[in-house]
């Protein structure tokens, strides 16, 4: 499985982004997908997952700004990002799991500044 994310960017604070992550496999077979995101020196925190059978979670930074969602017709996961705020800026990074193996895109980054 490979996935690729891009879609970064800079845009202002209030902006919206949205980032597609296209995996070369078939997304429902996936048994979650995610959103993660890591500034320098910090860990990699997750944004917001989808599990098969057990819904969505958002961190509660991104609660009623973020959306996650999955076209499987397309193999892609995208985040729709509203309102976006100078904290946001990070290095975005989708995920999969599939089976017993986790699997990464590369990172995409956001810029969030006047």
């Amino acid at each position: 499985v490979q996935l690729q994310a891009f879609g970064g960017g800079s845009v202002q604070p209030g902006g919206s982004l949205t980032l597609p992550c296209a995996a070369s496999g078939r997304t429902s077979t996936f048994s979650t997908m995610a959103w993660y995101r890591e500034t320098p020196g910090n860990d990699r925190d997750l944004v917001a997952i989808i599990s098969r059978g057990r819904g969505i979670k958002y961190d509660d930074s991104a609660k009623g700004r973020f959306t996650i969602s999955i076209d499987d017709a397309k193999n892609t996961l995208y985040l729709q990002m509203n309102n976006l705020k100078p904290e946001d800026k990070a290095v975005y990074y989708c995920n999969a799991v599939y089976g017993q193996h986790d699997y990464w895109g590369h990172g995409t980054l956001v810029t969030v500044s006047s």
